[in-house]
């Protein structure tokens, strides 16, 4: 772990140093230097602007990536285990898959109106299918002799679910939630650019009329941070702890 952060430090350095490097080099307002956004993020967060853009925005991914876990994981479950469903539902999934996230964002602001609702339900409806595509081939791959098993000593519901299918899903749940945040942030920056009055989306728009480079890199590398803190205070402990109990119901 402390061997990782040390490389991952070293990486995001040696980053920063080639950064300012050419910032001096092309001494161009178009690309600020580290310290310049450095202290823009200073400034913005003294204001009280950075914070609430980001928490605006935070609310919005976590609402969505909830919601499309969910159902994801429910659609996806439900194909994986009836050929039926897999066959009505598959077309839905496929359209769903290729429509672009634009086309769909847009749509749903014309027909709800520039609302809350209407940017969270975008979100949502673009993660979706992603999901619902990791967790079918996860309960595809379901161990029919483990089924065999739980069913011969009569597990009861909550011993199917965790010791049967979690530990087999697992890899399955941790690719969704994975992917699932790299795409979700994404997509919640361009709703909020396209329709909506707060967020880091908006304030991007707004540093682009500007042509503040310095603003938009600030905003980007904040809620890049903010990712990356999520990544490893929250999903690679839970991780390395899912594992370990996994291995632990696996090797009982």
């Amino acid at each position: 772990m402390l061997a990782r952060l040390r490389d991952y430090l070293c990486v995001i350095t040696g980053l920063v140093l080639i950064w300012q490097l050419f910032a001096l080099v092309l001494a161009d307002p178009l690309l600020p230097g580290p310290v310049q956004v450095a202290a823009t993020i200073g400034s913005e967060w003294q204001s009280g602007a950075l914070s609430h853009h980001l928490l605006v925005t935070l609310r919005r991914v976590l609402i969505a990536f909830v919601f499309a876990m969910l159902l994801g994981s429910l659609m996806g479950w439900v194909m994986g285990r009836s050929v039926r469903s897999d066959r009505l539902l598959d077309p839905i999934l496929v359209l769903m898959l290729n429509l672009p996230a634009l086309v769909l964002i847009i749509l749903l602001y014309v027909w709800m109106g520039l609302v809350e609702s209407a940017a969270v339900l975008a979100v949502i409806l673009n993660k979706l299918p992603n999901v619902a595509v990791t967790m079918r081939e996860g309960v595809r791959s379901l161990d029919p002799q483990l089924e065999e098993m739980a069913r011969i000593y009569r597990f009861n519901g909550r011993q199917r679910v965790m010791d049967l299918w979690l530990p087999q899903l697992f890899p399955y749940l941790m690719a969704a939630t994975r992917g699932g945040l790299a795409l979700i942030w994404k997509i919640v920056l361009v709703v909020e650019l396209l329709g909506r009055s707060d967020g880091v989306g908006f304030q991007l728009h707004l540093a682009f009329q500007l042509f503040d480079v310095a603003a938009i890199l600030a905003y980007s590398l904040s809620f890049i941070l903010v990712v990356q803190a999520v990544e490893w205070l929250l999903l690679q402990p839970l991780e390395r702890r899912a594992r370990r109990w996994q291995g632990a119901v696996q090797g009982a």
